[in-house]
């Protein structure tokens, strides 16, 4: 198959998977790492790089999962908070084989814009990676990330835009 059929086929095949469908099998260290090192070959104006990402696996995702459930409680009216909304963060996070921050961080040598839509690519290409290792995944980017207070420390020339879900896929 040609290089570009494949490309093709990963790209017409990549699509969110959310973690209900995760199953619990660990992802392998060395797709991990290949998925990170696939974002950084986005390409970037000025190659200022903007993407910053931290990995959670283990007990960091439960924290984590943890801080988006106390945020949630906080920043939520008590006449909208939904008991299920609340208990599904926990799920996520107990689900996922890794979450991922993903924040951006402006250099003033480019507008903000580019920054951003350069970590969008390094996000797309983490989506491809994933797709290409058959890792489900999904980008999220719920208000509670611009809350992250303990988990992420985020700088004054910084954005959280999300978090990014992965799991092995449970084969249907």
């Amino acid at each position: 198959m040609k290089n570009s059929e494949i490309l093709k086929q990963i790209i017409t095949s990549r699509r969110s998977i959310f973690p209900k469908e995760y199953s619990e099998t660990p992802i392998p260290k060395e797709i991990l790492d290949e998925i990170l090192n696939s974002a950084v070959l986005a390409p970037n104006h000025k190659r200022t790089k903007p993407w910053r990402f931290k990995i959670f696996e283990n007990n960091e995702k439960l924290e984590l999962g943890k801080e988006l459930q106390q945020i949630y409680k906080k920043i939520t009216p008590e006449f909208q908070f939904l008991q299920k909304k609340y208990d599904d963060i926990l799920f996520k996070a107990e689900k996922a084989g890794a979450i991922i921050t993903i924040v951006v961080e402006f250099s003033e040598l480019v507008p903000e814009w580019e920054e951003i839509a350069a970590t969008a690519m390094a996000v797309q290409n983490m989506y491809l990676t994933c797709t290409a290792h058959q890792i489900g995944c999904y980008w999220s980017s719920p208000k509670l990330v611009n809350y992250l207070e303990k988990a992420v420390q985020i700088q004054e020339n910084q954005q959280c835009l999300g978090l990014f879900y992965m799991g092995s896929a449970v084969k249907k």
